[in-house]
């Protein structure tokens, strides 16, 4: 998956993978020691993460169904918890340092599609 942010016309990601199962969600991220520039991973239906078990520190951010940036948060560290904001629909996981390089911020309009 591609994810820009429209706003700021910087790319978020160029190969994000999307976790929209059960088990893909629960997996999310656990298995990986960190992730490399324009990598990330993208929760549908997104929601509160947590860092449980994780082995690197993460930037996530929080979109709505329209793709409108809800939150960010940055440089999450393992054994963590973020939680969503209501009306929640994307939760994408990125390498630390994605969000202060794009400028995404809430109110921001990222468009997410398929690679």
């Amino acid at each position: 998956m591609r994810i820009e942010n429209a706003s700021r016309g910087a790319q978020v990601a160029d190969r994000a993978v999307l976790a929209n199962t059960p088990l893909t969600r629960l997996v999310g991220l656990l298995n990986r020691r960190h992730l490399e520039p324009g990598e990330g991973l993208v929760l549908v239906p997104g929601g509160a993460i947590h860092m449980f078990f994780m082995r690197m520190a993460i930037d996530v951010i929080f979109a709505d169904r329209e793709g409108n940036v809800l939150k960010t948060a940055v440089n999450v560290k393992p054994w963590r918890m973020v939680m969503a904001p209501r009306h929640s629909r994307y939760t994408i996981e990125l390498p630390v340092g994605v969000i202060e390089a794009t400028g995404t911020q809430p109110g921001d309009h990222l468009d997410i599609t398929s690679s």
